[in-house]
């Protein structure tokens, strides 16, 4: 080396070595960086969003059984077919998912954990109802302290769990988007790096020819000014796309859940406030503990429905917002109407207040739980626009970057090649 550097020929030789190793490190790092990125973008799409909404659908189906058991006791049929179908459907659903994100957990310590947990105490919860069950088929009292107990073991065991699921896949989420959105600096340092030695490569070869091209070298700068420009545009693009999954999808996606599950939360403690007769007070004593609940519940309901609110962007989504905001407040309406015939001691009115009427044909069905439904089906029509919205943008900004890797590490080759022909045409004249 030492002696090739005292000759024109061999600075010239080592100079043609570095730029082809420049460019060829240059479109590698490039690729890879942009691999990383694009893989990141896919799993926004295809694994980290998807468990995120399995872990909702979850709770809901959870949370929603927990409501369909309780509907269930409220009514003067014993199981009525609807309800026990109803719950058998939302435990079928809470199992199969659990299956499911056991298999794609990815090693998340976290989230095995929280998965154990579901495993194991959803029997112990599932037991409980079939033994509430069979002894309100009897008629006797302790169905109702099944019921609660089962409705404990709910609230703070399996609910409190699959919360907690949510919350380790959303983050696991929020790290995918960032890590696909992080800018690639090192390839865009490189990329400048390597059209700057470029440069100074056909000043100097200029300044000692006198030839004010050289097509090799030339090709090089073109190739390398390509790939950077091509990564810097795909890049925008991506992030923009995710940018906009973010802000119109995922944070839409979260505020709805955290309402949807607001207005179960609601609609079973309602349903166990009859259930259990003021048998269960708040820890001083003073309130019904289910009734104060289901306050706490509406009002984190009212919040999120505000949140979301500000976050639509579109008509599809703001409809479906305020249908559930007119649905709610028909809610609260009916079920102060309710509770105050309940207070009067008029428990079979508070009953088909709460319910409905047994008899579908004795008259219209003005109760709670025909909002809940309601409220249930719009929170359902807006979480699946957003979530339309989300997949729509973020495979947007994944698709800008599929490409680049292999145009990156093409270009990076013909580049060095076009360096090591540039740099040969002046060895040539050498010789």
């Amino acid at each position: 080396m030492r002696r090739a550097a005292t000759t024109e020929p061999g600075r010239l030789q080592i100079l043609g070595a570095v730029l082809a190793l420049l460019v060829v490190a240059f479109g590698a790092v490039t690729a890879y960086e942009v691999s990383d990125r694009a893989g990141s973008a896919d799993d926004v799409v295809s694994r980290s969003q998807p468990l995120s909404a399995d872990a909702a659908a979850i709770y809901r189906s959870l949370a929603d059984a927990d409501t369909a058991a309780a509907s269930g006791f409220l009514s003067k049929e014993r199981d009525p077919a609807d309800l026990t179908q109803r719950y058998r459907d939302d435990i079928g659903t809470a199992s199969r998912l659990l299956v499911k994100a056991a298999a794609s957990t990815d090693g998340s310590a976290q989230s095995a954990r929280e998965i154990t947990t579901l495993n194991e105490q959803l029997p112990r919860y599932t037991g409980l109802i079939e033994r509430a069950r069979a002894a309100n088929r009897q008629g006797l009292p302790l169905g109702g302290a099944y019921l609660r107990y089962a409705n404990q073991l709910m609230s703070t065991q399996l609910l409190p769990a699959a919360e907690r699921l949510y919350e380790a896949e959303t983050a696991r989420l929020a790290k995918d988007d960032e890590d696909a959105r992080d800018w690639p600096f090192l390839s865009l340092a490189l990329g400048l790096a390597v059209l700057a030695v470029l440069v100074w490569a056909q000043r100097r070869t200029y300044a000692r020819t006198n030839r004010v091209f050289n097509q090799g070298l030339l090709a090089a700068t073109a190739a390398s000014v390509v790939v950077l420009l091509w990564l810097t545009a795909a890049h925008t693009v991506a992030r923009a796309g995710l940018n906009d999954a973010r802000a119109h999808g995922q944070s839409s996606l979260q505020v709805l859940n955290t309402a949807r599950i607001s207005s179960l939360k609601a609609r079973a403690n309602e349903n166990l406030t009859l259930v259990a007769r003021g048998a269960v007070l708040t820890d001083d004593g003073k309130n019904d503990k289910y009734e104060t609940d289901y306050t706490a519940s509406m009002n984190a309901l009212t919040d999120s429905l505000a949140d979301a609110r500000e976050l639509a962007d579109d008509d599809a989504g703001r409809d479906p917002l305020a249908a559930v905001a007119e649905h709610t407040a028909e809610w609260k309406t009916r079920h102060d109407k309710a509770r105050e015939k309940d207070d009067a001691g008029d428990y079979e009115g508070a009953r088909i207040g709460v319910v409905g009427p047994d008899d579908a044909g004795s008259g219209p069905d003005e109760s709670t739980g025909q909002s809940f439904d309601r409220v249930d089906a719009a929170l359902k029509k807006a979480l699946d626009h957003e979530q339309r919205e989300f997949t729509e943008a973020a495979e947007g900004g994944g698709r800008a970057l599929t490409a680049l890797p292999l145009g990156a590490a093409v270009l990076g080759v013909l580049g060095a090649a076009g360096a090591i022909m540039g740099i040969n045409r002046r060895l040539s004249e050498y010789r």
